[in-house]
């Protein structure tokens, strides 16, 4: 059986890396208009566009289809078994948890998500990404 202090320290990492996922969402759709406008060509490489398209698509159907983010019910199962509430304690995982997670009704969300991934899909045609061929 694994140390209930390393699984804490676990539950913080995936809490970490949720904050990293949503911090590239939502910066992305921030850095490719102005990369656009400031010639950093790296906001129209593919990998970059295709993953973070990706990456919202995954989130909008879960909230489509009413379910939890994996990395959330990692999180919560890594901190049961750490014996920790499903809220974490620490001081960055306390603000990264209000961070991340909103008290709200669930379509409040569907919208936000639904909308958010149209700002993406315009951004894919106002800002379109190079070819792959095209470096």
């Amino acid at each position: 059986m694994a140390d209930p202090a390393h699984l804490g320290v676990l539950a913080d990492a995936v809490l970490a890396l949720h904050a990293a996922l949503a911090a590239f969402v939502v910066g992305g759709l921030v850095v490719i208009p102005v990369g656009h406008w400031r010639g950093w060509r790296w906001v129209t490489g593919w990998w970059f566009r295709m993953a973070h398209l990706a990456a919202i698509a995954v989130i909008a159907a879960e909230s489509w289809l009413g379910v939890d983010c994996p990395l959330t019910t990692l999180e919560a199962w890594l901190r049961l078994r750490a014996g920790e509430p499903a809220h974490p304690g620490s001081f960055i995982g306390y603000w990264l948890q209000r961070l991340l997670f909103w008290d709200a009704p669930a379509w409040a969300f569907v919208a936000a998500y639904s909308l958010f991934g149209m700002a993406v899909a315009a951004a894919w045609w106002y800002f379109p990404p190079r070819a792959r061929h095209d470096t």
